[in-house]
């Protein structure tokens, strides 16, 4: 039985006032352009393994604790900051067809620095946000 292709989608969500915006694109829209050729690089392996064949190299890493099911892509920017991308890998998406690399947001962080819990909890609302709608609400970025 052939597998199918693993697509790269963006959560799409809808704020409190009924307008659209895609996090993920947000967030790569204020990167530095070495940061979204990397991140365009982690996440292409990443599909093209597929997952869960990617072995990462630090790039990409499974979170933990709160963060559990979700997937960071790392990349170190020009500008003394740490780049972060995260993401979900679903195997089934309803309304969609075969497994998809999801993109929900990112966060960058001077180097020697952590991201906040403030930070952490905002992309797991993302996270549970995503879950609540079916279809889900995606877009190609």
């Amino acid at each position: 039985m052939p597998t199918v292709p693993w697509s790269l989608w963006f959560f799409e969500r809808t704020d409190s006032h009924g307008q659209a915006s895609v996090p993920g694109v947000l967030f790569l829209e204020s990167c530095p352009d070495r940061v979204v050729q990397k991140f365009d690089a982690i996440l292409h392996s990443v599909i093209e393994a597929p997952p869960p064949a990617f072995a990462g190299g630090g790039q990409w890493e499974a979170m933990h604790g709160q963060m559990k099911g979700i997937y960071e892509a790392r990349a170190k920017g020009p500008d003394a900051r740490f780049y972060r991308l995260f993401c979900l890998l679903e195997r089934e998406l309803p309304g969609h067809p075969g497994p998809g690399l999801v993109v929900l947001t990112g966060k960058s962080k001077p180097r020697g620095t952590a991201l906040s819990g403030a930070e952490y909890r905002s992309v797991v609302r993302l996270k549970d946000e995503f879950y609540a709608d079916l279809p889900r609400r995606l877009t190609r970025g």
